[in-house]
């Protein structure tokens, strides 16, 4: 057992332990000295996703976005460059901009009237001189910078880390895969409308933890769907294919089908657009893409992405998830959910997909109603007085759907990381919870 009274490096060091035995003690979830500390060593040191490209096309496009409690506004420049900023004026503090999204030349504080250009330079000052003098220095007024900020296949991300290392060098394998995903077609991918977001009962990690790497739960959680023949009646249909576990703790599950392929070529993208997928793609890639019919993990800490196959049998189709749990305590959680597609695509195609990913995913989609139930649920019993010593369970070691006892990774395996022959394992759970102790632990455990 585990009892946490106060955090300390003993308490750490027993934590560690568990966590080697596959066990994680459940009051770690939603403990709020656990919270501050991953606000502080987590959010404040890694890579998180702020938006796409296709967001923000024209020079003044701006959107509004969070790096967990921290505002951010996102903007291109007149020059087309991309940059982002603490969304805060730098005269008392108040939010410069409220709107999600937009076209601006300048952004004027709603405050005190100061305002900015879309370099973030300050360009004016209410009563100037009357108020300030002549010795005021604008420049050193200016938006505060966020101090990273790059772009992989027209993901764009965002550090509060000046020393971290760059993206590409922290996605590692990753990007292999998001290459299958963003880099298939000519012209990349699309976002279409806005993203929808809403508030859960929840915490980040369980969140991240259920859509990155726990496609066990879906024959249980979703079974509605299999009610209303959206998901195939197999019980295992989830459980066939691959789970790669990657460094930082990413990962991702390829689900194929019981007979290692999927019945949906290029997850039923038109015929027409496979000649474009294996030009841009290498021929490993192409294979993997060929055969798989969803596509689904997760960038530590807090970005997830799906490309499913979605829609009634004649009717599926295929788009690009993708997701952010960002943290608003240690018990609350928003999601924030886009909806991508080729640029390349028949409009059509695009049209019918989004129908689909609206019927299954969002705050009223079928999918999105069963998860948000579960979450709440693991919330809600986490402050009852036997969790301080009860632990979770992340033992799972048996590949039954191959008929064998123990997980072995498949070296036969075209992509890289390390892929274990079925995504109903923990492999990539014990990955994702493995960074997070790295990180919350530093400076305390060695």
């Amino acid at each position: 057992m585990l009892v946490k009274d106060n955090l300390n490096k003993e308490i750490f060091q027993k934590l560690k332990e568990k966590m080697e035995q596959g066990l994680l003690p459940q009051w770690v979830v939603t403990d709020p000295e656990i919270y501050q500390l991953e606000r502080k060593k987590i959010f404040a040191r890694t890579w998180q996703f702020l938006g796409h490209e296709s967001e923000i096309k024209e020079p003044g496009s701006y959107v509004t976005r969070w790096m967990a409690s921290d505002p951010i506004l996102l903007v291109k420049t007149k020059s087309g460059e991309i940059k982002a900023f603490l969304n805060s004026c730098t005269h008392r503090g108040a939010q410069l901009c409220t709107a999600d999204f937009g076209n601006k030349k300048t952004f004027t504080c709603p405050y005190h009237g100061w305002s900015y250009n879309l370099d973030g330079d300050l360009i004016g000052v209410v009563s100037g001189k009357k108020v300030y003098g002549e010795n005021m220095v604008k420049d050193d007024w200016g938006l505060r910078p966020i101090p990273k900020v790059e772009i992989y296949q027209g993901l764009i991300f965002g550090n509060l880390d000046y020393e971290a290392v760059p993206l590409e060098e922290y996605l590692g394998d990753m990007k292999w895969y998001l290459d299958i995903l963003l880099g298939r077609s000519d012209g990349g991918m699309e976002v279409r409308g806005v993203p929808q977001r809403w508030v859960a009962q929840a915490n980040w990690k369980m969140t991240h933890e259920n859509f990155s790497s726990d496609p066990y739960h879906v024959q249980t959680t979703h079974r509605s769907t299999v009610e209303l023949g959206i998901s195939p009646s197999d019980p295992n249909y989830a459980g066939y294919g691959h789970q790669v576990v990657l460094e930082n703790g990413h990962g991702l599950s390829i689900i194929t089908s019981a007979t290692g392929s999927s019945p949906y070529k290029y997850q039923t993208m038109p015929e027409s657009m496979w000649p474009m997928f294996e030009r841009n793609l290498s021929p490993e890639q192409a294979e993997v893409l060929s055969k798989t019919t969803v596509f689904i993990g997760g960038v530590f800490p807090n970005f997830a992405f799906d490309s499913p196959v979605h829609g009634t049998e004649g009717e599926m189709h295929n788009y690009l998830n993708l997701r952010v749990w960002r943290p608003l305590g240690p018990d609350k959680v928003e999601i924030w959910c886009w909806f991508l597609i080729d640029k390349a695509a028949p409009e059509e195609y695009k049209e019918e997909a989004y129908k689909s990913y609206v019927g299954s995913f969002g705050p009223s989609g079928t999918l999105e109603q069963d998860d948000t139930e579960v979450w709440a649920r693991i919330t809600q019993v986490n402050n009852a007085l036997m969790m301080e010593d009860k632990e979770l369970n992340y033992n799972n070691v048996n590949n039954y759907l191959l008929g064998e006892s123990v997980f072995e990774p498949d070296e036969t395996f075209p992509g890289p990381g390390v892929a274990y022959p079925s995504c109903y394992t923990d492999n990539l759970a014990k990955n994702i919870h493995k960074r997070w102790f790295e990180l919350i632990s530093k400076g305390i455990v060695d």
